[in-house]
């Protein structure tokens, strides 16, 4: 009947996200902690099926959630805003993934880290020997390293501690924990391929040692 009130129409989904999202652009801080608030466990649960521990994921949680704010402005406003979350969560997990496989492969394709565990018993002389051989020329490399970035490879790589721990530890940003990890895993590689002389070839160039290793 005219002259009644009539109920105030709530907003939609799609219209409440896309206030959000207005107000994040023109800088309203309020207004990105509740996205994040609202879509946490959704990422949490993409980024802890690639790493498969707790405190892992919500490092990796955090690290795609500032990606996210930084590219908030690229989100084509006809899409639905989970699915475009969803997608570049999955995108960075595998971005993250091969980086470190990569930072990993540094290591492994030289002396794999876990060959500083004893020899197992049932193994045979000469594995023995050779397993020795190679933990011994890990640990002299590791020994060349500064003592900042020796202290971090081996607290990531050896112990496995998580990047929050070695922080908290060593009183560091989490920032950087990782610079010091990537730079020390780089000069372990390097120190490696130094003591093997592989650095070196008679016509004083690096790039016959750099084909053997793979390195670019």
């Amino acid at each position: 009947m005219p002259g009644r009130d009539e109920p105030t129409p709530q907003p939609s989904a799609a219209d409440a996200i896309e206030t959000l999202i207005q107000r994040c652009l023109s800088g309203d801080q309020a207004a990105w902690d509740l996205i994040v608030k609202q879509y946490w466990r959704k990422v949490f649960n993409v980024a802890y099926k690639f790493v498969g521990k707790h405190d892992q994921a919500e490092d990796l949680t955090q690290d795609i959630f500032l990606k996210i704010f930084k590219s908030l402005d690229t989100f084509d406003r006809r899409a639905n805003f989970q699915t475009w979350l969803i997608s570049v969560s999955r995108n960075l997990c595998i971005d993250h993934y091969r980086s470190v496989r990569k930072e990993r492969e540094t290591i492994n394709r030289d002396v794999d880290a876990s060959e500083l565990s004893p020899a197992a018993p049932d193994e045979g002389p000469v594995a023995a020997i050779e397993q020795r051989d190679r933990v011994m020329l890990l640990r002299q490399a590791l020994a060349a390293l500064p003592a900042a970035l020796r202290t971090a490879v081996l607290m990531r790589d050896i112990q496995e501690r998580s990047y929050q721990e070695i922080s908290e530890t060593l009183r560091l940003p989490e920032g950087t924990v990782k610079s010091r990890i990537n730079r020390g895993r780089t000069e372990l590689a390097r120190q490696i391929r130094t003591l093997r002389g592989e650095d070196y070839s008679p016509s004083g160039s690096s790039s016959e040692a750099r084909s053997r290793t793979g390195a670019c």
